[in-house]
Protein backbone atom coordinates (compact mmCIF):
# COMPACT_ATOMS: atom_id res chain seq x y z
CA UNK A 1 0.00 0.00 0.00
CA UNK A 2 1.46 3.31 -0.67
CA UNK A 3 0.77 6.56 0.73
CA UNK A 4 -0.38 9.18 -2.32
CA UNK A 5 -3.84 7.38 -2.02
CA UNK A 6 -4.48 8.32 2.16
CA UNK A 7 -2.70 11.66 1.08
CA UNK A 8 -5.09 12.77 -1.56
CA UNK A 9 -8.24 11.25 0.65
CA UNK A 10 -6.94 13.55 3.20
CA UNK A 11 -6.73 16.43 0.71
CA UNK A 12 -9.81 15.92 -0.58
CA UNK A 13 -11.60 15.58 2.71
CA UNK A 14 -9.41 18.79 3.61
CA UNK A 15 -10.77 20.97 0.36
CA UNK A 16 -14.50 19.26 0.63
CA UNK A 17 -15.35 21.11 4.12
CA UNK A 18 -13.32 24.44 3.07
CA UNK A 19 -11.01 25.96 5.02
CA UNK A 20 -12.01 27.92 8.42
CA UNK A 21 -8.96 27.92 11.02
CA UNK A 22 -11.50 28.12 13.73
CA UNK A 23 -12.89 24.41 12.82
CA UNK A 24 -11.14 21.53 14.60
CA UNK A 25 -12.19 19.26 12.04
CA UNK A 26 -10.99 21.30 9.11
CA UNK A 27 -7.85 22.04 11.86
CA UNK A 28 -7.25 18.21 12.21
CA UNK A 29 -7.61 17.17 8.44
CA UNK A 30 -5.24 20.11 7.27
CA UNK A 31 -2.41 19.42 10.02
CA UNK A 32 -2.48 15.12 9.60
CA UNK A 33 -1.97 15.87 5.71
CA UNK A 34 0.98 18.33 6.57
CA UNK A 35 2.89 15.75 8.79
CA UNK A 36 1.92 13.00 6.96
CA UNK A 37 3.44 14.73 3.61
CA UNK A 38 6.53 15.84 5.85
CA UNK A 39 7.12 12.46 7.29
CA UNK A 40 6.34 9.93 4.22
CA UNK A 41 9.04 7.54 4.68
CA UNK A 42 7.65 6.59 8.42
CA UNK A 43 4.45 6.63 6.87
CA UNK A 44 5.23 4.19 4.56
CA UNK A 45 6.81 2.21 7.20
CA UNK A 46 3.63 2.74 8.88
CA UNK A 47 1.70 1.30 6.05
CA UNK A 48 3.92 -1.65 5.00
CA UNK A 49 3.64 -2.97 8.77
CA UNK A 50 -0.18 -2.31 8.93
CA UNK A 51 -0.29 -4.51 5.48
CA UNK A 52 1.57 -7.22 6.80
CA UNK A 53 -0.77 -7.56 9.63
CA UNK A 54 -3.33 -7.99 6.49
CA UNK A 55 -5.03 -4.44 7.46
CA UNK A 56 -5.56 -3.40 3.77
CA UNK A 57 -7.29 -6.93 3.08
CA UNK A 58 -10.61 -5.72 2.75
CA UNK A 59 -9.77 -2.62 0.63
CA UNK A 60 -7.70 -4.85 -1.91
CA UNK A 61 -10.17 -7.00 -2.22
CA UNK A 62 -12.12 -4.62 -4.77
Amino acid sequence: MKPEPFLAELNRLRKDIGEDKSDIEWLTLHHAFVFISYKMADFQKYLNEAEARGEFAEFEKE
